[in-house]
């Protein structure tokens, strides 16, 4: 099973929906229309991951997670909620939460957010794969000058994370775990700011990368298609993000602010408006 998911909101459609979405992705995926009620399940089994809307009778989002955080620390926490406020959206993340879902959202939009929550979760535990090992090893020594180097500012996560980014070309699980030490952070907050912003990544990038918007003005314009037309173009599989000579690498997105122009693709810099999944491989073809 890819992992267990509990899903907390009033709305029990919105429960339903996202049953249906996850379910056949391999996903354990359970229900609850209240926070008090949520409280009980976790008490209860166990979940690798929270989905819970902010807006909710008696006992809020915010308070859930707050419980979450006390007696369930290892439970990664994903928001959801039709009222995404600047307020609502910095207390939670300074709960440590890996991301948010703003109502509504499309299918593909909360598969790609719960397997990145999950990947977040798993890092959190320590779980990295060997060829993330070699590349943090080898620049491990550039990475620690960088921490040094801000470890007494004020405000150091962000620019730090940029940094090591532009070194390493993405932030692992271990990386996360460096920066968290030498800045004297918790490992939480390190991975909701990597999670949070789309500018950082978690996953390694080839020498060309591929984006492919998820919004809805693309999703209903085939995106899901394209991204399929395009993992076959590379010979990727559902689980690949890279091929294996690290050519390509291939990402979603939500938005990449060019909804008159969907379905859009870019690479590296390039846009593609308007893409028409038959002309997929002619496109990739001009990047080999």
């Amino acid at each position: 099973m890819a992992g267990s998911v509990l899903i907390v909101d009033d709305e029990d459609v919105v429960i339903r929906s996202c049953e249906r979405i996850l379910a056949p992705e391999g996903y354990s995926v359970q229900g609850a229309t209240s926070a008090r009620r949520a409280m009980e399940m976790i008490e209860n089994g166990s979940f690798d991951l929270v989905i819970t809307d902010l807006k909710m009778p008696e006992v809020d989002g915010i308070e859930l997670i707050r419980w979450i955080r006390e007696k369930s620390p290892g439970t990664g926490v994903v928001v959801i909620t039709g009222y995404p406020s600047q307020e609502s959206i910095k207390d939670a993340l300074e709960l440590g939460i890996i991301d948010y879902l703003p109502k509504p959202f499309s299918p593909q939009l909360l598969v790609d957010i719960t397997e990145k929550a999950l990947a977040a979760v798993k890092a959190a535990m320590g779980k990295e794969r060997p060829e993330e090992e070699g590349d943090v090893e080898a620049k491990l020594k550039d990475i620690t000058e960088v921490i040094e180097s801000y470890r007494t500012r004020p405000g150091a996560l962000i620019p730090v994370l940029q940094k090591v980014q532009g070194i390493l070309g993405y932030l692992p699980p271990s990386v996360q775990r460096i920066i968290a030490k030498g800045l004297n952070l918790p490992v939480s907050e390190v991975h909701a700011v990597v999670s949070f912003y789309s500018f950082f990544t978690m996953k390694p990038k080839g020498k060309h990368n591929v984006r492919v918007c998820l919004g809805t003005a693309c999703y209903v314009k085939r995106a899901a298609e394209i991204l399929q037309k395009i993992r076959e173009t590379l010979g990727l599989d559902e689980e690949e993000e890279i091929t294996k000579d690290r050519k390509f690498s291939i990402e979603t997105v939500r938005c990449l602010g060019a909804c008159g122009l969907a379905p859009v693709v870019v690479i590296d810099q390039d846009i593609y408006g308007s893409v028409d999944p038959v002309k997929v491989p002619e496109t990739i073809k001009q990047y080999n």
